[in-house]
């Protein structure tokens, strides 16, 4: 599987290969969203592992509204900042390249414990019961319509946190449009209802997160990545699908990608599934569509999986998620051929905390996250 593991350039990164470990939420940082000794050494073990890239949990931006889960990581103080310092230096010693994945709750918020109140574009409840395997219970809040305040509040959010993310030490920022949350709700019919100049019709739903990436690209400068990860599926709908069909699906991702982005980033039931029930994946889609690489996860579990995806042309880069719980070392086994831990959802109880992942491996006798 030559493809898998020869290097890629990502801007100015030369990363060791094309893994990559996906954004997984974890709920294991400090209440007050530091992120702490465990996580250092949770994402340290990926590095050592011999992923290229890694790229982190959704963090939150703000001291607002932007905090989607309980013990949730943010990077909107410089004390949080401050704390994913020594995360970022244990996976760059073990020769990784970091993204920070920037995300805003949104609709779908479970847990804030700065405002109770949750905001979206539209008062529209998301479908569905809250995630009890992040700390969620019931049904979710029915949001407030974003004031223009807000809105200029929450972008603000995205720059700041961007730049503590660069003075971190980080490599880069992704900016979460996928899986429901804040820029997703804003491409979306479904969540966003608006007449104003942040919503109307599938182009003019791209007004806020077009706003965000030109301001973060101005404020972290042009040696800095600066990608964006998509989905048709949310959180609370795991089957909706873009309107449109395959025409305004590549105007929206071209769109975007051309920006100001370095690459973009999309997330699927199923990577190489048809995007609209027949005919090219998303994946596939978007290679045709932007001039800038593609990372493509959902439901690769294999390196034969992986290097299928690479060698049919449908991404850049391979993002694992789910297997690389099973197995940190997912890259080195692969490469080896040795024999993969098959992801047990056992791993998320009570909660998809690190803590858990760790009882899990001790009960189970499967080695333990290596410490950095």
């Amino acid at each position: 599987m030559p493809s898998l593991f020869e290097p890629f350039a990502l801007k100015h990164l030369t990363l060791r290969n094309r893994a990559v470990l996906a954004p997984m939420t974890r709920v294991s940082a400090e209440p007050e969203g530091q992120a702490n000794e465990l996580m250092r050494d949770y994402y340290g073990s990926f590095a050592k592992g011999g992923f290229g890239l890694l790229i982190s949990e959704g963090t939150y931006t703000d001291t607002a509204y932007s905090q989607g889960y309980f013990n949730q990581p943010g990077i909107a103080t410089e004390k949080q900042r401050d704390c994913w310092r020594p995360v970022v230096e244990a996976v760059h010693a073990a020769g990784a390249g970091f993204i920070l994945q920037l995300m805003h709750g949104g609709a779908q918020t479970q847990g804030n414990i700065h405002h109770a109140r949750h905001v979206a574009p539209s008062a529209v409840q998301p479908q569905g019961q809250q995630l009890s395997f992040y700390g969620g219970q019931g049904p979710y809040q029915i949001p407030s319509e974003m004031t223009e305040a807000e809105i200029q509040e929450a972008i603000a959010g995205f720059v700041q946190a961007a730049r503590h993310a660069q003075e971190a030490g980080f490599d880069g920022v992704e900016l979460h449009g996928a899986n429901g949350y804040l820029l997703h709700e804003f491409m979306s019919a479904e969540f966003n209802r608006r007449s104003d100049r942040w919503g109307g019709d599938f182009k003019a739903r791209l007004a806020l997160p077009l706003t965000v990436i030109r301001e973060v690209r101005q404020a972290v400068g042009e040696g800095f990545v600066v990608g964006m990860r998509l989905s048709q599926s949310m959180v609370t709908n795991a089957r909706l699908k873009w309107e449109g069909g395959i025409e305004e699906a590549k105007l929206r991702m071209a769109t975007l990608a051309n920006a100001g982005l370095d690459y973009l980033h999309i997330t699927e039931p199923d990577a190489g599934a048809p995007a609209f029930g027949e005919g090219p994946s998303l994946c596939a889609l978007a290679k045709t569509s932007v001039p800038i690489p593609v990372i493509g996860n959902g439901n690769i579990a294999t390196g034969e999986q992986a290097a299928g995806l690479l060698e049919r042309g449908e991404l850049d880069l391979v993002a694992i998620g789910k297997a690389a719980l099973g197995n940190h070392d997912w890259p080195r086994r692969v490469e080896q051929g040795a024999p993969l831990t098959a992801f047990d959802y056992a791993m998320f109880v009570p909660m998809a905390t690190v803590t858990n992942e760790l009882a899990w491996r001790q009960e189970h006798d499967r080695p333990p996250m290596q410490p950095s």
